[in-house]
């Protein structure tokens, strides 16, 4: 897809803070530092369009983007390690499990998981739970450029093997090199 606009829109707690559900919806989410906001503004060819950090936890709401003014991207709280208050961090599966379970207009789901690392218990939670209540999900291996070429095939079977995903449903990706961005584009025109 070719982005011609890419803008923030706004970041809600709860239901009465989300735009109007006029245009389709495609939700980001991963553990902290998975490289989520890197990937968001890959898609989008801007910097910083979703704030990067080098410290976790930083995204501590749903943050809505209009694309093109055609759909919103919606980047979820990174869960996991993140440093920040265990007040704020309950707050965070209540207002994702409203937001995912009220959003008849959310088309996909992108799993965001760093290539680097083994996937998590609440990486696994998180499909299930998608899975549960029949949400379309994709997962992203990101930081691929990381890793030895060769060391690819072997993540892509531990995640399948852990997380139960199929082939299709993977996709690699660099936010450095752009590896994968078509690929995912693809997955997402497939949804709307």
């Amino acid at each position: 897809m070719k982005v011609v606009s890419a803008d923030f829109v706004t970041s809600a707690f709860k239901q009465a803070g989300y735009p109007p559900d006029t245009l389709p919806e495609v939700a980001f989410a991963g553990k902290s530092n998975v490289g989520k906001s890197s990937l968001m503004n890959t898609l989008v060819n801007r910097k910083n369009l979703a704030r990067t950090s080098s410290t976790p936890g930083r995204t501590q709401s749903l943050n809505f983007f209009s694309i093109n003014q055609k759909l919103y991207f919606v980047d979820f709280p990174g869960y996991g390690f993140a440093k920040v208050p265990g007040e704020i961090r309950k707050q965070w599966k209540p207002m994702v499990e409203t937001y995912l379970t009220s959003r008849k207009n959310l088309k996909l789901v992108v799993v965001i998981l760093d290539c680097r690392r083994e996937p998590s218990r609440d990486d696994g939670d998180l499909l299930e739970w998608l899975r549960f209540y029949k949400i379309p999900a994709v997962v992203v291996l990101t930081k691929i450029d990381k890793i030895p070429f060769g060391r690819r095939n072997q993540q892509k079977l531990l995640v399948k093997k852990m997380l139960k995903v199929e082939d299709d449903h993977i996709v690699f990706f660099s936010a450095v090199t752009g590896e994968g961005k078509e690929d995912l584009w693809k997955k997402i025109r497939s949804k709307l």
